[in-house]
């Protein structure tokens, strides 16, 4: 297989994988509804969430424990941006702002990679991708339908706004040390030590001894259907966390944060459309529509980024991925 055929295999795949994240990301909020209906904090939900994931990836963080030596910063803002500052941020938002507000303004995430990419980086951006950013973030109007019940409140749309800058976080530190070759910090190892972070974080914000813990052990009524919430809360850990962000951030180092990032914006459509099938929440035609120029942004802005041209392993025990001189600019 010639150099470019295996770069075009690797941004496939790293596509397929960022799908895949906003897939598993997507399925949360249908999953957390029910438990927040029956009772639960929406808090003390994300602190379940985020706790959970990282006992499950606690042996990870045992295995990758030299990361905390020569990697204490990135393993910190990780935590603190990409995990916990994106839940603690939005969820504070949609206290005071209307939730679909506060997901189009977190999903200005895209474009605000790009400013970073363009000012701080100093990188070019192609105009395909600022299109793609365009697309994607107008479709993501439509789909939450940004006009319904939309209030001025300047406190939440900057929480809002925090939410997003975390996610600029989320996106940029996934691709740290994607040019180190065997040197580069293993992103399992990241994940484990981010998810431990975001938890430690979340346990002081929520409180989660305050919690009423016997509402686990119940069911809970999914659009009529009785569903065990203990299978919810495994959904949530499992799927919408660790795959998530494993598949995320191996995603990330594979297309480059700003694509990524666009890629993302699809995971507010899945949630629509699971909301949908799952909880009995119709589509109107705008949001239909809405989703299909969500697709077609993704579509622009991944296809605008060159090609790789290696092929290489990233740290021992990680996935493959394929480093270059990061010029692989939307």
């Amino acid at each position: 297989m010639s150099e470019s055929s295996r770069a075009g295999h690797g941004r496939g795949v790293g596509l397929g994988l960022a799908i895949v994240s906003a897939i598993a990301f997507g399925g949360s909020g249908v999953a957390a509804k029910p438990l927040i209906e029956a009772g639960l904090a929406p808090l003390h939900v994300v602190w379940l969430r985020v706790a959970g994931a990282a006992l499950v990836m606690l042996p990870l963080a045992v295995r990758h424990r030299a990361l905390l030596r020569t990697r204490p910063a990135l393993l910190a803002g990780f935590g603190l941006l990409g995990v916990a500052g994106v839940q603690a941020f939005y969820f504070a938002s949609i206290s005071r702002i209307p939730v679909g507000v506060a997901l189009l303004v977190e999903y200005l995430a895209p474009a605000l990679v790009l400013g970073w990419v363009r000012f701080v980086q100093r990188r070019p951006v192609t105009p395909a991708a600022a299109l793609g950013v365009v697309l994607a973030v107008g479709g993501l109007a439509s789909v939450v339908e940004v006009w319904a019940g939309l209030r001025f409140d300047a406190l939440g749309l900057l929480l809002a706004l925090g939410a997003a800058c975390c996610q600029v976080g989320y996106f940029v530190l996934s691709d740290q040390g994607s040019d180190s070759g065997e040197g580069a910090p293993d992103p399992l190892g990241v994940i484990a030590y981010g998810l431990l972070v975001g938890a430690a974080v979340l346990t002081v914000v929520s409180r989660p001894w305050n919690m009423d813990w016997s509402l686990l052990a119940g069911s809970t009524d999914m659009n009529g259907t009785p569903v065990a919430a203990f299978l919810l809360l495994s959904w949530i850990v499992l799927v919408a966390t660790v795959i998530a962000y494993v598949t995320g951030v191996v995603s990330v180092r594979r297309l480059s944060p700003q694509v990524a990032g666009v890629v993302a914006c699809l995971e507010a459509v899945i949630a629509t459309v699971l909301a949908w099938f799952l909880l009995g929440e119709r589509l109107a035609a705008p949001q239909i529509v809405g989703g299909v120029v969500v697709l077609a942004g993704a579509f622009i802005a991944q296809s605008s980024a060159p090609a790789r041209t290696s092929l290489e392993p990233v740290a021992s025990g990680g996935p493959e991925r394929e480093p270059s001189a990061r010029e692989n600019a939307v």
